[in-house]
């Protein structure tokens, strides 16, 4: 690794597998949408991943339901600093997806169950609390499917800058470091690299 090669990291993604793990062992979510006036806005959730989509739940009278149910494309960021197992992958990942709406008693359910014991793995009587709270008349679910993955392994990236990353472990150079990153050093004078 050269002193500039800090700007190349879309080499440093995670495999399916790691995605997998992080979304399962980490505890909170950034949930991203846009508003009528096109202001990019997140809020923070509690979020179970569940069949390779992202569970979440709040209010249907927040700002946020009115929004997606106008446009139900959202992002999701998560980061590894909210990990609750060590076999979480270190780094972060961004899924660009679509929200869909749930409100049948049968969804509600399961996903509340499985919240309630996310929230509180070792404490039945905190998990049962958690359930009567969720369970509410105005709650609605969002569940989103993913589209796209944004990805960047740390731990890869560390490795890397010490030079013990083998380049078989890279990931494929996406384009904002393949051509948007050559358009710009050229604009400033630079190298391509």
């Amino acid at each position: 690794m050269t002193a500039h090669d800090h700007e190349i990291v879309s080499i440093y993604g995670f495999s399916e597998k790691q995605i997998d793990a992080l979304m399962t062992h980490t505890s909170e979510c950034t949930l991203m949408w846009g508003t009528k006036d096109g202001w990019p806005v997140g809020v923070i959730h509690a979020y179970v991943w569940h069949e390779g989509k992202v569970w979440l739940t709040f209010s249907s009278h927040r700002h946020r339901a009115a929004a997606i149910r106008r446009d139900n494309r959202v992002s999701v960021c998560v980061s590894s600093t909210a990990k609750n197992s060590n076999d979480s992958p270190s780094g972060s990942a961004t899924m660009k997806g679509r929200g869909f709406f749930h409100d049948d008693d049968e969804t509600k359910k399961w996903f509340y169950r499985a919240l309630a014991n996310k929230v509180s793995p070792t404490d039945q009587a905190g998990e049962d609390a958690f359930y009567s709270l969720l369970d509410s008349p105005l709650r609605t679910i969002l569940e989103i499917v993913p589209e796209k993955w944004i990805t960047f392994d740390s731990e890869k990236s560390a490795r890397d800058m010490a030079g013990a990353l083998p380049e078989e472990e890279k990931t494929e150079r996406k384009s904002a470091d393949a051509v948007r990153m050559n358009k710009e050093r050229e604009k400033r004078g630079l190298s391509a690299r």
